[in-house]
């Protein structure tokens, strides 16, 4: 038979849930799971102290309801209000008579003090201490740390105190006067109440727990206030020094056991980490004393059902008034007469342990995630608590768990952040790059299609233009006015040719033939055609240990000629010419570099297009580049240019370098337009 109900005592409220892992800190029994970033209450887990509810600034904690249940049993006429004696920290604005009478208005028939079961359960350990032997107890009148022993020590359960919490005791004392079939409900400041109030063998006992917050609900609901009810006192059975035991070691005092620090034979903890400190000790068997008394809050003035958030000492003030005030009222004779009426009542109460521990990780599975992290020593270890676990360990655990996530780590984040930040603005770069090769192909590929066109609608009139000239020629073979003329029409009309030509070359469909070409020959080659004007000095530097690359031989060397040529004519004063190869296993490397004039920056965006030029006269018809272009992306590859025309700045000149694959394209880029090109690096 199962101890607990395991009913949900806490659930995570998603939408109001922050990534700020406060209730993973929080949380004793590590019964908090990350899963996408939100917290999520393990129900098997929990243990219902509440910390998770009382720490959670986003308010995305809620604790389970038990408004309606109590309602319907109201319904019946004759449940019983047993309120807890931490009353007075939470309701220090309601006389007790006047909370009293409220309960009695909301439709309880009985009203009675837990403090009167905490002096059942004082008398009970004063008995159990007194026996004979040397047998070490934890005090179980704090559910949560008996869920948590139950849970996370079973070894320890055979230490647990087998006596009943107050809330049971007092409920049994009700209905040795009211009846057996009395429902009761439990008013007091503990969530982990519910759980054992609904555990299998205190289910009847107690009917029902409504939390001091839960009962504000209910008395607001109700127009309730002091002034609107019926004053009335507590019902039988009587209370005497058992309204201490809300505070911390409330229940020595409520017993009248000394509690001698010389022999640690008591020993007191409280609050979420001394309370499992407390009993990692026990377990250790570090200590020889007689009873542990825990408590998972700093007494039960400061649970997380209570709704009043005034500091410790200012709610154990307020029951200390209280305890004063009631204390000096009381009436011995009274607590006397009723003592032989619970003679015989069954206090007892047994425990089975309900192992919740999960696996522990090897070393290499733990190191392996915490190298996940980006922990590979000690030193990467900052244990900065941020995850809301003391140690990186303790988080690489928990991931190794399935409680935490990668992600919880702040530094492994931080760091995470900044690589996405610098492959954005990688990213970005080569979006701005791709998007002006867009521009230029869209340029490319409108020019394209108007020079296709233009060309074969001239090349028919143009011919027959040359045709005539030179016919004419012919006939005035002999000097004349007319002679002279008729060789303008011929020359201008061969000029236009050649740019029509030009145009034609620059549009038509082209198709790669790639033989396997030793480069540094076919670079030697170009240069000697072309003539190298007086006063400019060339220089070839080969640096390739390996200068095979297939490529199509006319093509490059077509390259390779507009490239040395354009350098020629940028020095008419004289220079130096440098081409230069060098490269790697994957690419060839060809950069022709001049000591012009150079090229104005404004100009560097244009210079790839067709019938763009800086060269005066008739110089230049502003294809050879364009079509170089066309001709390095058909193979892939990429040219790029570096030139100063500002004297200011220091030496004047250019410098393009040509980028080739050694392997060759692929086969579906070889018949690319040089006028319509889509730039395979666009789409690697």
């Amino acid at each position: 038979m199962r101890e607990s109900a395991d009913i949900p005592l806490v659930r995570t409220i998603k939408e109001r849930c922050r990534v700020c892992y406060t209730c993973v800190r929080e949380c004793p029994a590590k019964a908090i799971r990350i899963v996408d970033g939100q917290a999520e209450v393990i129900t098997e887990r929990c243990i219902g102290c509440g910390n998770c509810v009382r720490v959670c600034g986003q308010q995305a904690k809620q604790v389970y309801d038990s408004i309606a249940e109590v309602e319907m049993l109201l319904c019946g006429g004759d449940a019983a209000a047993i309120v807890a004696p931490s009353f007075p920290a939470e309701f220090d604005d309601w006389d007790h008579r006047a909370l009293v009478g409220a309960l009695r208005a909301l439709g309880f028939r009985y009203v009675v003090e837990v403090a009167a079961g905490a002096d059942l359960v004082a008398e009970a350990y004063k008995g159990l201490l007194g026996k004979a032997g040397d047998k070490q107890y934890i005090a179980t009148t704090c559910p949560a740390v008996v869920t948590y022993v139950e849970r996370y020590y079973p070894e320890l359960v055979d230490a647990l105190a087998p006596i009943v919490s107050p809330m049971v005791a007092a409920s049994r004392a009700l209905k040795v006067l009211y009846g057996s079939e009395t429902p009761v409900v439990f008013v007091g400041p503990c969530i982990a109440k519910k759980g054992e109030a609904k555990a299998d063998r205190f289910s009847y006992d107690v009917d029902a727990v409504l939390t001091f917050q839960e009962l504000r609900r209910m008395l607001h609901k109700g127009g309730l206030s002091p002034e609107r009810v019926t004053w009335s006192e507590f019902d039988p059975p009587l209370a005497g020094r058992g309204r201490l035991f809300p505070v911390s070691r409330g229940l020595l005092q409520s017993a009248g056991i000394p509690e001698n620090l010389a022999t640690d034979e008591i020993v007191v903890a409280d609050g979420r980490t001394r309370f499992v400190e407390a009993v990692k000790e026990f377990y250790s068997g570090f200590w020889h004393a007689r009873l542990l008394e825990v408590m998972a809050c700093e007494g039960c003035v400061m649970g997380p059902g209570i709704g009043d958030k005034g500091p410790l000492y200012r709610r154990k003030t307020r029951i200390g008034r209280y305890v004063r005030t009631r204390l000096a009222s009381i009436d011995p004779e009274q607590l006397r007469r009723q003592q032989p009426l619970f003679e015989g009542l069954d206090l007892s109460r047994r425990f089975s342990p309900e192992d919740r521990r999960t696996p522990e990780p090897s070393f290499h599975e733990l190191a392996a995630i915490l190298e996940r992290m980006g922990k590979y020593s000690a030193e990467d270890e900052l244990n900065c608590g941020a995850c809301g676990y003391a140690t990186c360990r303790e988080h690489a655990v928990a991931i190794y768990q399935g409680l935490a996530e990668n992600e919880m780590c702040l530094p492994y984040t931080i760091e995470r952040l900044r690589q996405t930040v610098q492959n954005l603005a990688v990213s970005k770069e080569k979006l701005a790059h791709t998007q002006q090769i867009l521009v230029q192909a869209e340029k490319l590929a409108s020019m394209g299609q108007l020079a296709a066109g233009i060309a074969h609608e001239l090349n028919n009139p143009l011919g027959v233009v040359l045709m005539y000239a030179h016919m004419l020629l012919e006939e005035h073979a002999h000097d004349g006015p007319i002679r002279e003329d008729l060789s303008l029409i011929a020359a201008q009309a061969d000029r236009c040719k050649k740019i029509v030509a030009g145009l034609l070359h620059f549009a038509r469909q082209n198709r790669l033939t790639l033989q396997e070409t030793d480069i540094a020959q076919l670079t030697e080659g170009a240069l000697r055609l072309i003539p190298v004007p007086n006063g400019v000095t060339v220089r070839f530097i080969n640096e390739l240990d390996d200068p095979l690359a297939s490529v199509d031989r006319d093509q490059i060397t077509q390259v390779l000629n507009n490239l040395v040529s354009n350098a020629l004519q940028a020095m008419p004063q004289g220079g130096e010419l440098v081409i230069r190869l060098w490269g790697d296993p994957d690419e060839i490397r060809v950069s022709v570099r001049d000591t012009g004039t150079g090229i104005p920056k404004e100009h560097f965006s244009k210079i790839f297009e067709p019938f763009f030029t800086t060269k005066a006269g008739e110089k230049g018809t502003g294809m050879g580049l364009a079509v170089s272009h066309g001709i390095v992306k058909m193979h892939r590859g990429n040219i790029t240019v570096e030139s100063n025309a500002d004297p200011g700045s220091g030496p004047t000149g250019s410098t393009f370098t040509v980028t080739l694959p050694r392997h060759g394209a692929p086969q579906e880029t070889l018949s690319r337009s040089s006028g319509n090109q889509d730039f395979p690096e666009m789409i690697e």
